[in-house]
C-alpha cells in the first residue's frame, strides 16, 4: 500500500515536472521566435531606410551634378562673351592705332613737303630779286661787243655772269627756251605779234625781249616774247 502511494506520488511529481519543463521550453521558444521576429523586423526596417537613403543620395547627387553642369555652362558662356568683347576692344584699338599712325605719317610727309616748299619759296623770292642783275650783266656783255679794247671788261663781266648763274643753277634755276619755239602760254608771255618772216615761223617765238626762268620746274618769271603771225 505504501509502495503504491509512493509510486503514485512519484508519477505525479514526474508529470508535474515534465509539464513545467515543457511549459518553460515553450515559453523560451516563443521568446526566441519573438526576438527573431523583432530582429528581422529591425533588419528589414534598416534595409528599407538604407535603400531610401541610397536612393535619396542618388537623386540629390544627380541634381547637384546637373546644377554643376549648368554652372559650368554659364561660366563658359560668360568667358566666351568676355573673350568676344575683348577681341572687339582689341580690334577697335588696333583700328584707332592704324588710323593714328596713318594720320601721323601723313602729317610728317605734309610737314616735310611744307618745309621743302617753304625753303623753295624763300629761295625763289631771293632768286627772283637777283634776275634783274643777271639781265644787267647779259646786257653789259652784249654792249661790249667785239671791241679789242673792251676785251678785259668783257671777260670780267662774263666771269661774274657765269659764276653767278652757276650758283643759281645749283639752286634749281633754269632758263626757259623761247626763241624759235612754239608759243606756249605756260612759259611765254606775248608782248606783241608781228608778221612771220616765213611760214615755218608762224605761231613761233621770233624774238625774246626778256629771258624767262623756272625754279624746280616751276615758273618764277615768264619769258617776254614776240610771236610771229
Amino acid at each position: 500500500m505504501q509502495d503504491e502511494t509512493l509510486k503514485n506520488t512519484s508519477d505525479d511529481f514526474l508529470n508535474e515536472s515534465a509539464s513545467t519543463q515543457e511549459k518553460s521550453v515553450n515559453e523560451n521558444v516563443s521568446a526566441f521566435v519573438e526576438t527573431q521576429s523583432s530582429e528581422n523586423a529591425e533588419v528589414d526596417n534598416s534595409q528599407k531606410l538604407a535603400r531610401k537613403r541610397k536612393k535619396s543620395r542618388g537623386f540629390f547627387s544627380k541634381k547637384e551634378k546637373e546644377e554643376q553642369v549648368k554652372e559650368l555652362e554659364n561660366k563658359v558662356k560668360e568667358l566666351v562673351e568676355t573673350t568676344q568683347k575683348q577681341q572687339e576692344e582689341i580690334n577697335e584699338w588696333k583700328d584707332k592705332f592704324l588710323r593714328l599712325f596713318s594720320e601721323f605719317d601723313n602729317f610728317k610727309k605734309r610737314n616735310a613737303r611744307e618745309r621743302i616748299e617753304l625753303t623753295r619759296t624763300a629761295s625763289a623770292d631771293i632768286i627772283r630779286k637777283l634776275l634783274p642783275v643777271l639781265d644787267d650783266l647779259e646786257r653789259a656783255l652784249k654792249s661790249a661787243g667785239d671791241d679789242p679794247a673792251l676785251a678785259p671788261y668783257r671777260q670780267g663781266v662774263e666771269l661774274i655772269l657765269n659764276k653767278m648763274f652757276g650758283i643759281l643753277e645749283k639752286e634749281g634755276l633754269k632758263p626757259i627756251e623761247a626763241k624759235g619755239q612754239l608759243f606756249d602760254t605756260d612759259y611765254h608771255e606775248a608782248l606783241t605779234n608781228i608778221p612771220a618772216p616765213s611760214e615755218d615761223l608762224k605761231g613761233k617765238v621770233i624774238d625774246e625781249v626778256e629771258k624767262g626762268y623756272v625754279l624746280h620746274d616751276k615758273v618764277i618769271r615768264y619769258a617776254k616774247v614776240v610771236v610771229g603771225s
